[in-house]
């Protein structure tokens, strides 16, 4: 094993010794090739860098209490994939060929692998990239699909607690039939403004609102918001908001442990409502909000300085079954070391 400080590991980049890619030429998907070197040779016309024609995924691998090593839902996230394509005119990638290169690549790297105790996970992160050499707004010929991993512990310092939130008016995320519905890196470039001037005014992350009324949740961050009360799972629906893998794992959660979901428009005022409020996405899995402040209004919606007790069952039980210590009824995990 890799000799790092897992239990200090912050949320970042670190070399491991290989990655995997696949290039996309005359119409057809070519070998899978192993290859140790972290830089792409690129030509400085392709079309990732001028019209940004890129996608990229996240999942994570997990060391379990059982010996074993297993990634979560890679099937959805190559679903996810192949609906970017198609928003953005790339090729698909096939999921079988997915998911053989998500398994080869935490083989490969496997002394990168955080231990169990340690909180840590293996981040995977899969890039999809056009790198035909022209000028002018048109698909690219040549594509480049990679998968490279690095070892990461939470991606919010305090792990599994409460962070605030701010109503940042004055930059969207998304238009409502813009590319919001895909993982492309553009996206988040629009979301780096309102994110530097949450983190300004000590805020945790930026929390959106629709961009057509500026009256409806749209996301938080770069996560998708789900809001608790009267028994019930509420998860904002718009034509804006990238479809969570997490988000629809806990709906499927809520569901179990016998509450009511709803995937609805969600009013700003309505939060006042909700006696638990979170965001959820791969890299946190569950951040539990303390409150969402809208600095225009001068109102504050409080959730409270703990996370609340369905919030912390559903993030213990999706947590459970990541690492195989639930039982896994819905076939969610693989295992891709014994």
């Amino acid at each position: 094993m890799a000799n790092l400080d897992w239990g200090n590991l912050g949320f970042g980049y670190r070399k491991t010794n290989y990655n995997v890619r696949c290039y996309y030429r005359d119409g057809k998907w070519g070998e899978i090739e192993t290859c140790s070197e972290e830089t792409i040779p690129m030509h400085m016309a392709a079309t990732c860098l001028h019209y940004g024609q890129e996608a990229f995924e996240g999942l994570k691998a997990y060391r379990c209490p059982d010996g074993k090593v297993r990634i979560f839902r890679p099937d959805e996230n190559a679903a996810r994939l192949q609906s970017t394509c198609r928003g953005i005119l790339m090729p698909e990638l096939p999921t079988e060929k997915f998911i053989e290169m998500v398994e080869k690549v935490v083989r490969l790297n496997e002394e990168f692998i955080p231990p169990y105790e340690s909180g840590a996970t293996l981040y995977i992160r899969p890039l999809f990239i056009g790198m035909s050499a022209q000028v002018g707004v048109h698909p690219a010929t040549e594509y480049l699909f990679l998968i490279f991993v690095t070892p990461v512990g939470p991606y919010f310092k305090g792990g599994f607690s409460t962070n605030p939130y701010v109503i940042i008016r004055e930059h969207d995320r998304s238009a409502p039939l813009g590319t919001g519905i895909y993982k492309v890196g553009g996206n988040y470039a629009a979301s780096m403004q309102a994110n530097k001037k949450a983190h300004d005014l000590g805020y945790a992350c930026e929390f959106y609102l629709d961009a057509r009324e500026k009256k409806y949740i749209d996301e938080c961050g770069a996560a998708n918001f789900f809001g608790i009360k009267n028994n019930t799972y509420i998860t904002p629906k718009s034509t804006s908001i990238l479809p969570s893998i997490t988000n629809k794992s806990l709906m499927q959660l809520a569901e179990d442990l016998g509450l009511k979901v709803e995937r609805r428009q969600i009013p700003e005022e309505e939060l006042e409502t909700f006696e638990e409020a979170g965001a959820c996405g791969t890299a946190a899995v569950i951040s539990p909000i303390s409150k969402i402040d809208d600095l225009e209004t001068g109102k504050s919606y409080v959730f409270g300085d703990k996370p609340g007790p369905i919030s912390e069952k559903l993030f213990n039980k999706l947590r459970n079954i990541q690492y195989g210590i639930e039982p896994d009824v819905h076939n969610w995990t693989r295992v891709v070391i014994e």
